[in-house]
């Protein structure tokens, strides 16, 4: 049994593990300035709802893109759980070419989920689209990982427009409709707004980078993959746990 973390700039995402595959998964907010007795007592509390034993979990495997939470996490797995905590792309191989042009700048997040992707599709050509704090396109060609973008997040532009301007509200994003149409409340205006821009801006930059990969699998993750992805054309499969897997498939492979 082990337990995974993908300690990500909003939330942190906690599934159990075995050699079989993922368990149940569960989000907290990142906050690096609680302590690792907090982090402590919110896993002995998930591993007490999921009736398994501290002491049972062989060591916990993160992939982290906030470096002021890595030492709570270590220093949690050693008293809690009396474990290694093991990083990702550190402790434990990522088993794709990185390409970056300063390979230490990127996320081990992205590479996972390449990685991930990679066990996964046998096309060629993948590009990973990200829906999390800020919405990334990985590209793969190969076993290598070659570059992508790095695009606004969905909830951050929807945060930033509600506190930026005195009467545009926080708006709900789910889709009512999966065809587009003129909102006639302001709740309606930023929802398609937000959810079908957002998908458009996807589907344009896909077939734009498609000019580059010739028929690029498409496949898209993150907290709000459900909801952009459903109405983006181009998205060939939605996996929300795709890091996750990665993780699991790392582990297991290294």
């Amino acid at each position: 049994m082990i337990l995974l973390f993908d300690a990500g700039n909003t939330n942190t995402k906690i599934c159990l593990a075995n050699d079989e595959g993922l368990g149940e998964s569960y989000t907290l907010p990142t906050r690096p300035a609680n302590t690792a007795d907090d982090w402590g007592l919110k896993i002995e509390s998930i591993l007490r709802r999921e009736d398994v034993d501290p002491h049972s979990i062989e060591a916990c495997v993160i992939s982290s893109v906030v470096p002021p939470l890595d030492p709570l996490i270590k220093g949690m797995a050693r008293r809690f759980l009396d474990c290694d905590a093991l990083f990702a792309g550190r402790d434990i191989t990522i088993d794709i070419e990185n390409r970056y042009a300063r390979p230490e700048q990127t996320g081990a997040d992205i590479l996972v989920g390449c990685l991930s992707a990679r066990l996964t599709y046998d096309a060629k050509n993948l590009i990973v689209v990200d829906f999390g704090t800020a919405t990334t396109l990985a590209c793969v060609q190969g076993n290598a990982f070659m570059g992508g973008l790095i695009c606004p997040g969905v909830l951050s532009s929807t945060s930033a427009l509600a506190g930026g301007t005195a009467k545009l509200p926080q708006v709900d994003l789910a889709i009512a409709s999966p065809e587009l149409t003129w909102g006639q409340t302001t709740e309606e205006c930023l929802n398609q707004g937000l959810v079908f821009g957002f998908a458009c801006m996807i589907d344009g930059l896909v077939d734009r980078l498609a000019g580059r990969m010739e028929d690029p699998f498409v496949v898209a993750t993150g907290g709000l993959a459900q909801t952009i992805a459903q109405v983006a054309e181009t998205i060939d499969e939605i996996r929300p746990d795709l890091v996750m897997e990665g993780l699991w498939m790392a582990y297991y492979n290294d």
